[in-house]
């Protein structure tokens, strides 16, 4: 959510009331007093994430530093004494003194809508790493690190069987305990290729799957969907709701004969306690907004192939899956997200 400073709050307020400002006014300058006793000239500043954004009272112009340099008591100290006006400029909307300002009245609903659009675009985009935000599309993506840069790697759903192109599609089976069970070594996943096109360089990665609230006619409101990016009304209807219950883990898959495979019997220890390093469990969190759950896997990972398996409940999984592959030597991942510098 953005914090605005004192000068801050007249943002639109200030743009509408300036043609009844003489043209020889000056702006009221505070100061941005920093950790190393230089201060900034400003008139109004703003809070974005770990970024203090000021417009330079010196420059004419929209500058910005990290929150971490600033001296917040001393700045906040020295512009009250400086400023007997402060309680004036820091009126919230509807209190005395702009109920009668019809442009007051307008600038404080446009800054509530700008308020509301930047608190939306947060909760589709959450700053994950300084700089690094995930992206306003849906899919599986992943934290990664390459030479000790962190970036954000898309994860595609895939079964080899299936050959579907959706962000997210659901081929239900039912997990059973492995006593007494046939096929035990049927293989219920196969992927072609040895190795998947992701390959992670951490044995820690973050994973972040994408979530949508559905309407009333699709779900229940209990229930949340992933949007199936072009699949037909039929398949949505069946496969796109996971519920927040819905939890996700990590199979070891086996790799050789240009396939990647887990088996009956490794799925079947889904339903079992005690989960050996075939099988990760991963911790879950639903990030503000219910745009996003983030999934971390609750011990590192071993060098080989994977695939993030969804568990729809306690006796049922999904199939189709999203593969990636662990291993600290590999190349740069191809079409990354990488951390950018925020205005």
């Amino acid at each position: 959510m953005r914090k605005t400073g004192k000068l801050a709050g007249w943002g639109l307020a200030g743009v509408l009331l300036a043609g009844s400002l003489c043209a020889g006014a000056q702006p009221n300058r505070d100061r941005l007093i920093l950790k190393d006793g230089s201060y900034q000239l400003i008139t109004r500043y703003e809070i974005k994430g770990d970024r203090v954004r000021y417009f330079s009272a010196e420059r004419d112009q929209w500058e910005e530093l990290p929150t971490s340099l600033v001296d917040w008591k001393a700045t906040e100290t020295w512009n009250r004494a400086h400023d007997p006006d402060a309680a004036k400029l820091t009126q919230q909307p509807g209190q005395a003194g702009d109920t009668q300002n019809p442009d007051a009245a307008e600038a404080a609903r446009l800054d509530a809508e700008e308020t509301a659009a930047r608190n939306d675009e947060m909760a589709r985009m959450p700053l994950i790493s300084p700089g690094l935000r995930l992206p306003d599309e849906t899919g599986v993506w992943i934290l990664d690190t390459y030479e000790s840069q962190p970036e954000l790697v898309h994860a595609l759903q895939a079964n080899g069987d299936l050959d579907r192109t959706n962000e997210h599609s659901v081929v239900r089976a039912q997990i059973r305990t492995q006593t007494g069970a046939a096929g035990g070594a049927k293989e219920l996943i196969r992927i072609e290729g040895a190795y998947a096109a992701v390959q992670l360089h951490v044995n820690d990665p973050v994973i972040y799957v994408s979530l949508d609230v559905p309407g009333e006619d699709e779900a229940p409101d209990s229930a949340m969907t992933v949007d199936t990016h072009g699949a037909s009304a039929a398949m949505k209807s069946k496969n796109a709701h996971s519920s927040p219950d819905s939890s996700y883990v990590l199979v070891r898959l086996t790799s050789n004969h240009n396939l990647r495979t887990a088996t009956a019997a490794q799925i079947y220890r889904m339903a079992e306690p005690g989960h050996t390093e075939e099988i990760i469990e991963t911790k879950k969190e639903l990030l503000p907004g219910a745009r996003w759950m983030k999934l971390t896997p609750v011990t590192p990972l071993l060098i080989g192939e994977y695939a993030l398996m969804e568990r729809l409940s306690t006796r049922e999984i999904n199939l189709d899956v999203w593969s990636f592959g662990v291993n600290p030597r590999a190349k740069e991942n191809k079409d990354v997200r990488t951390a950018v510098d925020e205005p």
